[in-house]
């Protein structure tokens, strides 16, 4: 994939992340929206019935559009699932983004703190969420080829985020603490998975006590 930009200090700071070419860009609004409604049926498709069970053609049928229009955007499958993923991730980027430069975190244990609470509250409202964060949270559906390259067609997908925290965490954080590398934060991602899906396996709107310790561990690693 290519570069990935954020914006300076000045206004709202937007993280891209560049994707692969969709088999047809929308240029048109009414196209554009065709897309979205495509995404949000695949989300509303993954909460009632899993990855395994999904196919194109409810997905059409959900969205309301011809099966010929979903593959005029997308491969199959797994090119709608990776679309999903990436649009998942700019909207995390997004909301983190902005209670970074409410709030200016000191270190990077404030960064931890506002970064599990987007992450928790996005599984809570998010339709498909569940299932499908930035890449999928269950068993892997033997039809996919790849799904550890949704995000990256280069990177595996807590690699690819952690590249894109690791420039959250230099643009925002304003104290004289040091700053974990990507590699630390890909750790600190892998940990935060096993900690926060058990944590909504627990309690469908996650935990309480199990989220605080997501917070405490990461902190205490990433410090």
């Amino acid at each position: 994939m290519g570069e990935r930009s954020a914006g300076g200090t000045g206004g709202t700071t937007t993280v891209e992340v560049t994707e692969p070419e969709l088999r047809r860009k929308p240029v048109q609004q009414r196209s554009q929206e065709r897309l979205e409604r495509i995404l949000d049926a695949c989300a509303e498709l993954l909460d009632e019935q899993g990855a395994a069970a999904l196919t194109t053609k409810e997905i059409a049928a959900r969205a309301q559009v011809p099966i010929g229009t979903l593959y005029q955007f997308f491969t199959g499958k797994q090119s709608l699932l990776a679309a999903l993923a990436r649009r998942n991730l700019r909207r995390y980027l997004d909301r983190l983004t902005r209670r970074l430069e409410a709030e200016s975190p000191q270190d990077i244990g404030g960064f931890v703190d506002l970064a599990v609470e987007e992450f928790v509250a996005m599984k809570r409202a998010v339709p498909g969420f569940g299932a499908l964060d930035f890449g999928l949270t269950g068993p892997t559906p033997p039809a996919l080829d790849d799904v550890e390259h949704l995000l990256d067609l280069t990177l595996d997908n807590n690699s690819a985020v952690a590249q894109l925290l690791h420039r959250l965490t230099s643009e925002h954080l304003s104290g004289e603490g040091r700053r974990p590398g990507p590699l630390a934060l890909r750790v600190a991602l892998e940990c935060a998975d096993s900690v926060l899906k058990l944590a909504f396996q627990q309690d469908r709107d996650g935990d309480p006590a199990l989220i605080a310790e997501c917070k405490l561990l990461l902190r205490r690693y990433l410090a």
